[in-house]
């Protein structure tokens, strides 16, 4: 993998995984991304996936210049690749429907876009009130590794040391499912995504804060019936539209056993708008 070293960041952390081509969720992450400093604010990638609007998600993105790691979304979409290299089980319900999405949304990335992904780093290293970070999409193994709540210490370990530099703190993404973990010395922190509900029912998404408080994952309300219509009117019907209003991914067999149909992840810390899960 290649790092990109950014050095001292000063001040709190916005952290966000997989907008996911969902317009309308990024665009209510871009209203308080406006509170911090755009080198500040953090994607662990995936921002094309199975939403209506790929190339404006992008756009938004590099107009901003937001720190950005390469997702495998991204990887993929750079060669015109002909998956999205997820790491789905050929056949599974999620392999099926990516097939759709990722058709749609490497028919409307350019030339320009791509280039600009391929200069995206794997991850990047930096320091923040003393402590050394890393940021991943999946893991240093593997960059479409799926690194779950419930993954054994010794996956976490492993990744850890791939990394190749010694570190206090990983921020990854990937998996779509907000947690923290301690392992040998080393938090482990993951946002979860914007540009899906965490498979719990409501359809509200999530990001995360890095303050001098600690880690905090926040609750992100946007316009979810308005990004399942935009699905809807691109022909994106093949599940995960629904799944914006359901609150539930279209298939549970990319989960562990232990996370199938359960809330997931730590307690949001109540601050942005509905700020109250039912």
């Amino acid at each position: 993998m290649k790092f990109r070293d950014l050095g001292r960041l000063e001040g709190d952390l916005l952290i966000f995984g997989g907008p996911y081509s969902n317009l309308h969720a990024l665009q209510a992450l871009d209203q308080i991304a406006a509170e911090y400093p755009a080198k500040n604010v953090i994607c662990t990638g995936d921002i094309v996936a199975y939403c209506a609007d790929p190339a404006a998600c992008v756009a938004l993105i590099r107009t901003r210049g937001w720190t950005v790691v390469a997702g495998n979304c991204e990887r993929q979409l750079q060669v015109g690749a002909d998956d999205c290299g997820c790491g789905f089980e050929d056949g599974s319900v999620c392999d099926l429907v990516s097939r759709d999405w990722y058709a749609f949304a490497k028919a409307r990335i350019n030339s320009s876009d791509r280039a600009w992904m391929a200069a995206l780093p794997d991850g990047i290293i930096f320091e923040n009130r003393g402590q050394q970070h890393a940021v991943l999409h999946g893991g240093a193994t593997d960059l479409a590794a799926f690194i779950w709540p419930t993954s054994p210490a010794e996956v976490f370990e492993a990744e850890v040391a791939a990394i190749g530099t010694p570190v206090d703190v990983v921020i990854g993404g990937h998996c779509g499912i907000a947690f923290e973990k301690q392992v040998a010395g080393v938090t482990w922190l993951n946002a979860g995504v914007i540009g899906m509900p965490p498979h719990d029912g409501h359809q509200q998404t999530r990001y995360g804060r890095l303050s001098e408080s600690g880690f905090s994952v926040e609750i992100l309300d946007y316009d979810y019936q308005g990004a399942a219509a935009a699905m809807g009117n691109a022909g994106l019907t093949g599940g995960y539209d629904g799944a914006l209003v359901s609150g539930n991914w279209p298939s549970e067999q990319i989960l562990p056993l232990e996370l199938r149909k359960q809330s997931v992840g730590i307690e949001p810390h109540r601050r942005h708008k509905i700020c109250r899960l039912k």
